[in-house]
């Protein structure tokens, strides 16, 4: 009991000193890191922002979008747990000692330098970082303080062995109690910020869903409806949703697992032409239209794996994979790899170069153009994706189905300017289908941009294409994004007269910020892919499409977007009545 009381006189004015110097201080970096996570949590959950300027040119997929932090108070804990935890892991770099002059970043004039030099020079008890910094402006992690307490305690043990007379004066006892007395209350809540971080830690590990696993859910609700003519008397006024959770499960800290579970009962308008017949079109189609189940059943939409493998970013999809997912787009404020916060149209969200094919399969990302290039950074991607990579048939599986190949060169002129040179080769097996088909396979209703004359394909023969296109992104300033792209196609039938070629192109001009901090303004216009002069099709006019939308961020995880679709000539016939859209679309993440 003795040698108890007596080190733990010895320790005291160690310990409260060193947690003089340090409490007031920890507890206003905590408050102060508190705030700068939420501030970068938020941005990570929006769009980007103007002011980033190196992010402009990051359009790269959605391997950009992994790991979207929520601003919850739960995830703010599990990080800062996290990293007391790294950090704690790095305690056995601290070494000892012996003069308060070893310390490079403290100075005689630093206003705690008397009672620094006094617990290193008369009681040996502070270690400092290999670096030759005592670091005294960050805050104290437990770690840190049990690494302090550790040396206090083997030097007490040394002083006792020894047999070091004067060991504690009376003006040491006296300024003990002193200085207990004068910092009672802030010891007191330092205290209870501890106990009450443990306890809710504690909590927190015991009901979490899972330690490597993140919730991102978006839920959209859009009141729509259809104008014009023939179009605008077949067609009603309609509330859809559509809802995605996506698990987003990390092994390595660096790779990410995404399975996602879908719902919606989302249809695109039916138009009709002059005769009171059907339009044989996609146009008009909308983001949150796409996937749809029809009637609000759960399917597992998408199941992906995004992985680096040295300095390349590998990407594998067992289904709903899509071009777009591991792709630059070149497309920012209109695309956002999700449908609820960009463009309204599947038109005006991305290159309809994109939506050739999809299903499963992998591509990789090699980076390129560091260092004294002109282009940097730049990158090679390729992928291949299957739309009936499950079926076992005759003709189908993974290889011999149909299948989509992309080759995309992405070049990046400072933070300014990003450029993408595209080649898709698909093919298309006999039966049917549509060339812009996001990986729907056969199915003759599968399509999710252009008229039908450009998606139809033949049902006696199979088809190849090979498809060729531009996009490109400028921010002339932090308040203004232009983008664009044009796209060709060249599809060959196996059959008489099955051949016929595509065109598509489109600008988009965004406004970021526009009124308010994370809303965008955006109008975008151009063609829908078309195609002229095919055997047993009519209407050769170019079908136009004209948008515009506003996007008004009503909090951190809800905005507001009403906007408009002007389709001119649809089904490529000006005989037909023009076609407006009106949409009022609320998109809820967390």
């Amino acid at each position: 009991m003795s040698h108890l009381l007596w080190k733990t006189l010895v320790l005291s004015p160690v310990v409260l000193g060193v947690t003089v110097l340090v409490s007031a201080k920890a507890m206003a970096t905590g408050v102060a890191a508190s705030s700068e996570d939420t501030k970068i949590k938020t941005a990570q959950a929006e769009a980007p922002k103007a002011s980033e300027a190196a992010k402009f040119i990051e359009t790269q997929s959605k391997v950009n979008q992994l790991f979207i932090a929520q601003n919850t108070d739960n995830n703010q804990v599990l990080e800062e747990v996290k990293r007391y935890s790294s950090e704690g892991k790095n305690q056995n770099s601290l070494s000892q000692v012996t003069s308060v002059s070893q310390f490079s970043d403290v100075q005689p004039t630093d206003w705690a330098f008397q009672a620094l030099q006094s617990l290193v020079e008369r009681y040996g008890c502070i270690a400092g970082y290999p670096n030759s910094t005592y670091r005294g402006n960050r805050a104290l992690t437990r770690y840190e303080f049990a690494a302090g307490l550790n040396a206090c305690l083997d030097r007490v043990n040394e002083l006792i062995a020894t047999a070091t007379a004067d060991l504690v004066t009376k003006q040491d006892l006296a300024t003990l109690q002193r200085l207990q007395e004068e910092f009672s209350a802030e010891l007191a809540t330092l205290r209870g910020r501890v106990d009450a971080v443990e306890a809710r830690t504690a909590e927190l590990e015991a009901n979490q869903f899972s330690t490597t696993t993140k919730l991102v859910g978006e839920a959209i609700f859009a009141v729509t409806d259809i104008f014009g003519g023939n179009t605008g008397d077949a067609n009603n006024t309609v509330f859809q949703d559509r809802v995605r959770l996506d698990l987003q499960t990390s092994f390595t800290g660096k790779d990410v697992l995404h399975t996602r579970l879908a719902a919606g009962n989302a249809l695109a308008f039916s138009q009709i032409d002059n005769g009171g017949a059907v339009i044989d079109t996609a146009e008009g189609t909308q983001t949150f239209q796409v996937g749809s189940t029809t009637n609000n059943s759960v399917i597992i939409d998408w199941l992906a794996y995004y992985v680096p493998i040295g300095p390349a970013q590998a990407y594998f999809a067992a289904t709903g994979g899509i071009h777009s997912d591991y792709v630059a787009t070149n497309n920012p404020y209109f695309e956002d790899f999700d449908g609820g916060n960009g463009a309204l149209s599947t038109f005006a969200s991305e290159s309809p170069i994109y939506r050739i094919g999809g299903g499963a399969g992998a591509a990789l990302t090699l980076p390129f153009g560091s260092g004294g290039s002109f282009f940097k950074p730049s990158s090679l991607t390729v992928g291949y994706l299957a739309s009936n990579a499950n079926n076992p048939g005759v003709n189908q599986g993974l290889l011999e189905g149909n299948y989509a190949a992309l080759g995309q060169l992405n070049f990046s002129v400072g933070d300014r300017l990003a450029i993408a040179a595209t080649y898709v080769h698909g093919y298309h097996g006999a039966g049917g289908g549509n060339l812009f088909d996001a990986g729907g396979g056969l199915a003759g209703t599968n399509r999710v941009v252009g008229t039908g004359q450009s998606n139809t394909l033949t049902a006696l023969d199979g088809s190849s294409s090979n498809s060729y296109g531009i996009s490109a992104a400028l921010r002339p300033s932090d308040k203004l994004s232009i983008s664009g792209f044009v796209s060709y196609h060249d599809v060959t039938g196996f059959g008489a007269d099955d051949d016929y070629e595509a065109w598509s192109y489109g600008i988009g001009v965004a406004l970021p910020d526009f009124g308010k901090q994370g809303n965008v303004l955006g109008i975008f216009a151009g063609a829908e892919p078309y195609a002229f002069n095919r055997p047993g099709f009519t209407g050769n006019d170019v079908p136009y499409h004209i948008e515009g939308f506003y996007k008004y961020r009503v909090s951190d995880n809800i905005s507001i977007t009403p906007g408009v679709i002007w389709l001119t000539s649809p089904g490529q016939s000006s005989a037909n009545d023009d076609a407006i859209i009106g949409t009022l679309r609320t998109t809820f993440t967390f």
